[in-house]
Parts: structure tokens; sequence; C-alpha cells
């Protein structure tokens, strides 16, 4: 499947990046916006992902049905995601039906209403997604470690906001939110597929419109190792160990996540492998990234019987331990890197995928690599660069923890994080 990339950046700022695919019948389209969480007023928390829900619900011409009907009458497929730093409305429909498709998403996107009995129905839908992510204990361990390891900083607040901020959202605060949030030059719109110069131009024309103007910025967050225990009635403990990792700029990306791979990242990992193959202690154990613009975490995750908490627990700090002496096997970074090499290469089947990686790229790091230099810089990562990065970030002076279930005292994890440090 052959690619090309063409960028144009619109008058008005905004950044169109489109990849032509031979041999597909279809078109992923995406609105990237450079505003997330970490750009909110800390009264207004919630308000992006709260915008997102509301852009499905009505336009100046369009009711929530109309659009619900108009997407599914296209058998397209049309979403959107809010995170920290970004925010994402995207759809993909066959190409001949390009042009309709993003006309709706277009003014989904521009021409919102915010009618107030909308915000109020909607506003129930987001506690009970708050109270869904509570419900799930794993995304409670993790959530609410990263929520304090960055309190005090924008990043730390929750993405979903809360049920107190989300009260005093109206819909003069979505409007005026989008007014100065949502900026051209903060814009960028990513098309992979098949499509024509007539469906460009006419993409290009419809985003000309977007007013505004400048940036947004953003506060550098902070962190601060911590703890965070939450008693749950439920059968296993769930914990996240985590450490101050890389930057989704930096230059060690690759190596990070080469280090994770290596680390708790499939079956034949060193982590899956001591603490379940070895000993049976869990059934789920995997590591993962958490890169922003500024900042980043490489964290561990398990789930667990309080019985058998401590043992996996040591296991883990051994096995952390263990690797910044000796670093990766050459056979086990070899594997790694195929691994995640293939990973990436097959996600370049999906026009979905590509439309995600060209989009976020350009817009959170200015550039989409072509495939062949990413793959490359994996190449180039050695056993070396692992082991020197793994001794820099497996400082258990910063580690952070979190035990979501039946948690002993304190004293009992800070003895456990004390001694790994020691060691």
């Amino acid at each position: 499947m052959s690619s090309m990339y063409e960028k144009r950046v619109l008058p008005n700022g905004v950044r169109l990046i489109a990849e032509k695919l031979d041999n597909v019948r279809t078109a992923s389209v995406g609105i990237w916006v450079g505003n997330g969480s970490r750009y909110e007023p800390a009264a207004l928390g919630g308000i992006s992902h709260f915008i997102e829900h509301m852009i499905f619900k009505g336009t100046e011409k369009r009711t929530a049905q109309h659009i619900a009907i108009a997407i599914d009458a296209l058998g397209g497929q049309a979403n959107a995601f809010t995170d920290k730093e970004c925010t994402c409305y995207y759809m993909k429909v066959l190409d001949k039906r390009l042009q309709t498709g993003v006309s709706i998403l277009a003014d989904m996107f521009m021409h919102s209403r915010f009618a107030p009995e909308d915000i109020a129905l909607e506003r129930g839908v987001v506690l009970e997604e708050i109270d869904m992510y509570e419900d799930s204990p794993e995304d409670v361990a993790i959530d609410k470690l990263f929520e304090k390891c960055y309190e005090g900083s924008s990043l730390g607040r929750p993405i979903l906001g809360t049920a107190e901020t989300l009260q005093t959202i109206n819909s003069e605060a979505m409007h005026d939110y989008m007014h100065r949030y949502y900026r051209p030059k903060d814009t960028v719109v990513a098309v992979s597929g098949s499509f024509t110069d007539d469906d460009l131009a006419y993409i290009a024309d419809l985003f000309s419109q977007m007013e505004g103007e400048g940036r947004n910025e953003i506060t550098p967050a902070v962190y601060h190792p911590s703890m965070v225990l939450r008693e749950k009635d439920i059968e296993q403990n769930h914990l996240c160990l985590s450490f101050p990792g890389v930057s989704l700029l930096s230059d060690d990306r690759f190596a990070m996540n080469l280090l994770s791979s290596i680390l708790g990242g499939g079956m034949s990992s060193r982590l899956f492998q001591s603490v379940r193959e070895q000993n049976g202690l869990c059934y789920s154990v995997y590591t993962f990234t958490t890169p922003h613009l500024d900042t980043g975490l490489l964290s561990i995750y398990t789930g667990l019987g309080a019985d058998t908490e401590r043992r996996a627990l040591e296991l883990i700090v051994h096995e952390l331990r263990a690797f910044c002496e000796d670093g990766p096997a050459p056979d086990e970074l070899s594997r790694c890197r195929e691994q995640v090499k293939t990973t990436l290469l097959m996600g370049l089947e999906s026009t979905g995928t590509r439309m995600m990686t060209i989009g976020r790229s350009e817009l959170l790091r200015g550039e989409v690599p072509p495939i062949e230099d990413v793959l490359a810089a994996y190449d180039k990562v050695t056993a070396e660069d692992i082991l020197n990065l793994a001794r820099r970030v497996f400082d258990f002076s910063q580690a952070s923890l979190s035990v979501v279930g039946q948690p002993v005292h304190e004293d009992h994890y800070r003895k456990l994080l004390q001694s790994a440090q020691n060691a």
C-alpha cells in the first residue's frame, strides 16, 4: 500500500495533512485540536470532554437525531475522544461519501448549539461515565495515581472533570471556551485513504472559515513521588507502580518504548514470565508509557490477591533491579524490536490508524516522519541505550504506587519501596 503526504497550511493557520493510499475504498478524516484537560481553568475541569460530547448534540441547522441518522445513512463511523493535550473528532466513510461526511463533521465542529436542555441531559451521561470508570479498579488505580503524581499541575486533573465542576458548565461557558481554546493554529485536519483533489479543496474551503488566533500554552507539570491507597470491596488488589519517564518529544522515546516492551509488553516479557508464568501470582501484569509534551511516566500494572501482593511486588522490584545490572539480552532486544516494528507496520493497513498517526504527530510534534525514519530510529537503539535509560528511570526514591482493593497500611508499602531504594 503506497502512500504520499501532502500538507497545506490554510490562510487562518489550520493545517490540512493528507495521505493518499492506493487500493483502498475508504477515507478516514479527523479534526485534531491542541486542547485537552490540561489547558482548562480549574473551575471548568472536564469542559473539553463535555464539549466533545455536546458536539454530537445538534448544530444551528441539524438536530442531534439528524446528525445520527445522516452518519448512519453514510454507512460510516463517527466518534471522538479527549485526552490531556488534544481532542479529536473523526469519521471513516467510503471515498465517494467523503465530502458529505466532512460537511457534517465541520458543521458539528464549528456550529454546535450547546442548547441548555441538551447540556442538562448530557451532563447525566458524563456523570454515568465517571461512575463507570469508578467501577473499573484498574482504571482507578492508574488514574488516581497520575492525579496524585501531578497534583497542583493542570496535568493532574481528571479528563472527565468532577460532579462539582460539571455542575457549573453551561451553554455560555462552552461557547466561550471554544472561542478561546479552539484556535486555527492549534487545529489539524488529517485525511488518510482514497480521495480526490476536489475532496481536499472542499475540505480546505470548509476549514478556512474557522476563526481565532494565537496558540494554547501549557503550564509545565511538576511530578511528586506519591502513594494512593483506596479501599474497594473487590476480590483483587490492583496495583500501579510508576516512575518518571520521557516526554513524547524526547529522543529517548524509542528506547523507552523498547524498555517497556522488554519488561512487560507481551507473553515473553520479563514481568509476565516472572510474576505470572514462573510464580503463578497474577493473571495480568504489564507495563505502559504515558508520554506528554513536557513529561511522561513509565508504569507497571498488576491485579492479584491481597495474600500474594507482597511477593509480587518483591518480584517486580527484583526484576527491575536485575535489569539495571545487566540490561537486555541480545535476543530479548531483537525480539522486542521486531514486535514493536511489526505492530507499527500492521497498523498501516488501516486508514483509521494511519489518520490517527499523522494527525497526532502533526499536531503534537509539528511533523510526520516517514515510517522508514521511525523504523530506522528503533533499529538505532542499542542495548547500552536501554540500560542507561533504565538506570535513570528506575530510581526508587522517585517511585509512586497506588493500591486499590484491600490495601494494608502505608508504612508497609513505604518500607517495600525503601528497601528497593537501598538494595
